[in-house]
């Protein structure tokens, strides 16, 4: 990986830093807010016999863990490309 300029490489850092910033703020959003702090109201609805809130407790978050790391993913292969530092 090589940048042309020092300023590209900090550009290219900052919107990495963006990028995992705004993941991390949706897996604990999911995690912690559904699983922990709304759970009470959420658990009024029942998806397949469960109750919703123990249903993001249990699996939920850990299926929007694995959802956020093709999303990471793909934001990151077009980020590369972005800044011409893509693998080949």
């Amino acid at each position: 990986m090589a940048f042309e300029t020092k300023e590209q490489a900090q550009a290219y850092w900052k919107e990495n830093l963006g990028i995992m910033g705004g993941l991390l703020f949706v897996w604990f959003a999911v995690s912690f807010g559904a699983g922990i702090l709304f759970v009470d109201a959420l658990d009024t609805i029942q998806i397949g016999g469960f109750k919703l809130g123990f249903w993001f407790a249990q699996q939920g978050s850990i299926y929007t863990f694995v959802a956020l790391i093709f999303i990471y993913v793909a934001r990151m292969n077009a980020l590369d490309k972005k800044y011409n530092v893509q693998e080949d």
